[in-house]
């Protein structure tokens, strides 16, 4: 519960509400206050918000903070054995059968990872190249949408920002880029015809389904929704326009280091 000048304000108050220490979630003063407490223990510490502080009801002023920590995890490494192996889904504790699997996901995600980064490397390749002039409607709408994401998301987190305002400045860049981009998709699908077809959407919702431990469960939460559906169509277009767009360019390939390519490393 956070207070200036005795009065609690919007968005200083959350219940059980997790971060991981050293992620840079908190302000620095807030995560070096928390060191140091026992579970059930509580304190009350000063907290100074920076001038340039995202909300401006509280930028600049210090706030009184009073945590209590309910709960204290940190990450170990279990031994590697039959019981382990259980625990990822292994029925008899097979740890050959364990590596595969594990070797498999893998493979799976550094394979989509490394389509992430390419389909980002296309998309800002069509920015740079394309001069269209956006109109201001368009990027109003999305901040606002951008806005409503985040609040619902900080919501999820148990954090109560139902009212706490969100400078719309914080969004005006992404949201450009989103309504630049999808003016940009909509054209070259229109001009070339990368529309998504129904199989390539079945082989995509597969390809979901895989990762799963009951692949038909899957396949069935997406064919009995339209909108669901959708959404894949959304991802196989844009796998479409980014085919299309290779196939028309200059493609230079790089080696990176798994953790590089994951995001593990410090500077990602």
């Amino acid at each position: 519960v956070g207070k200036i000048d005795g009065v609690e304000f919007q968005g200083g108050k959350a219940e059980d509400y997790a971060f991981v220490l050293g992620e840079g979630r908190m302000l620095p003063e807030f995560e070096a206050a928390t060191v140091g407490l026992k579970l059930g223990e509580s304190k009350t510490f000063p907290l100074p918000f920076p001038a340039d502080y995202h909300g401006k009801d509280v930028a600049g002023k210090t706030a009184e903070f009073t945590i209590t920590l309910k709960k204290l995890e940190w990450a170990h490494l279990p031994e590697v054995d039959a019981e382990f192996a259980k625990t990822l889904g292994i029925p008899d504790g097979d740890l050959a059968k364990m590596r595969e699997d594990i070797k498999t996901n893998l493979e799976r995600e550094v394979k989509g990872r490394a389509k992430s980064k390419t389909k980002d490397s296309v998309m800002d390749a069509l920015i740079k190249i394309t001069e269209l002039e956006i109109p201001k409607a368009l990027i109003d709408q999305d901040v606002q949408r951008l806005v409503e994401m985040t609040r619902q998301d900080m919501a999820q987190r148990g954090m109560e920002m139902k009212d706490m305002p969100f400078p719309p400045e914080l969004f005006t860049a992404q949201a450009e880029r989103r309504v630049r981009l999808g003016l940009i998709l909509a054209e070259v699908v229109k001009s070339n015809n990368l529309q998504a077809t129904p199989e390539q959407v079945k082989v995509q919702v597969e390809e979901f389904a895989q990762s799963y431990e009951d692949p038909q469960q899957v396949l069935k939460y997406y064919f009995s929704d339209r909108r669901r559906l959708a959404e894949v169509e959304a991802l196989v277009l844009e796998e479409n326009v980014v085919n299309y767009v290779l196939g028309k360019s200059k493609v230079t390939e790089k080696s990176v280091a798994f953790d590089e390519l994951m995001g593990n490393n410090a500077q990602a």
